[in-house]
């Protein structure tokens, strides 16, 4: 009789296995952007119009994870002129006024997240999350083809206080170990080299890149993110080596050729100047993205 029974709770545990791996196997897993308009790929029109695309960093990355993650799916909660002060509060996003389907579930980009990432708390189940944010907290820094030292000072104040707010409440939110990166920034201040009596400018405002890139490497450390060095990527500190530019009479600093690549900085108006990446510039940071996440 025992042994009967025994027989009978084995097949009863070999069914319910049965019965659960198909529905474990289509678990949906998921790809969570957050950050500014970088996460959304946001990219000038014809007009000079800046609106959301689908050749963001966001989707070039998904397109790279997807091949080995079955059944990813994206899920990009970013916002324009998103900076850390209104991603935590809901409040003080300069472009929301301009901008259609910027309304976070909860009031703030900070609660829409957390809710997400407690809804699919599963191990496993968020796949990787990307963050990128405090571009505008500082680029709003540059007035009269010259650069507000002041204003950079206050915004890196900014991101100083509420990023590893930002990432602790991230990481409190998410299954333990979910795997999390955040982007450095690239520079498009370098376009003023391009610009008359710009030089010095330009240069200069490479060393305030390089002090706030390193502060925020060292924040993402802190706290337990991957660091995608879209810095390096985009060979934002090569300002010793001149190439060749289309429109441009002498070789510029490789710096500033890359910046103009792989963004809209350089391009005519109405399209341009834009600080947004093109989508040459977005595939950059995918990668670094993807290298962060041992993809590359």
């Amino acid at each position: 009789m025992r042994l009967r029974l025994a027989r009978f709770a084995l097949c009863l545990a070999v069914l319910a296995l049965m019965a659960a791996a198909p529905a474990d196997a289509a678990r949906a897993r998921y790809y969570l952007s957050l950050g500014d308009s970088l996460a959304q790929g946001m990219q000038p029109d014809a007009a000079g119009l800046t609106i959301n695309t689908d050749q963001g960093y966001a989707d070039q990355l998904y397109a790279i994870e997807k091949r080995k993650i079955p059944r990813l799916k994206l899920v990009k909660l970013g916002c324009g002129g998103e900076t850390t002060t209104s991603f935590l509060t809901g409040h003080g996003n300069a472009g929301d006024a301009l901008l259609l389907g910027c309304n976070p579930a909860g009031g703030s980009q900070m609660v829409a997240a957390e809710r997400f990432l407690r809804e699919h708390r599963r191990s496993g189940e968020v796949a990787l999350l990307t963050l990128d944010i405090g571009a505008n907290d500082i680029d709003g820094c540059e007035a009269e083809e010259a650069i507000d030292a002041t204003c950079v000072i206050r915004g890196a104040e900014h991101i100083n206080a509420n990023l590893p707010i930002i990432m602790r409440r991230l990481r409190r939110a998410a299954a333990p170990s979910t795997p999390m990166a955040a982007m450095t920034l690239y520079n498009p201040f370098l376009q003023l080299y391009l610009t008359h009596g710009g030089h010095a400018e330009a240069i200069a405002s490479d060393g305030y890149a390089r002090n706030v890139n390193e502060g925020l490497a060292r924040l993402y450390r802190a706290s337990g993110f991957r660091v995608a060095h879209v810095d390096v990527a985009f060979r934002t500190y090569d300002l010793s080596r001149k190439t060749s530019l289309a429109g441009q009479p002498h070789p510029v600093p490789v710096a500033v050729a890359a910046v103009c690549r792989l963004t809209w900085m350089c391009a005519r108006a109405p399209v341009g100047p834009n600080i947004h990446a093109n989508k040459a510039g977005y595939g950059v940071i995918a990668r670094a993205f993807a290298t962060a996440f041992g993809s590359g």
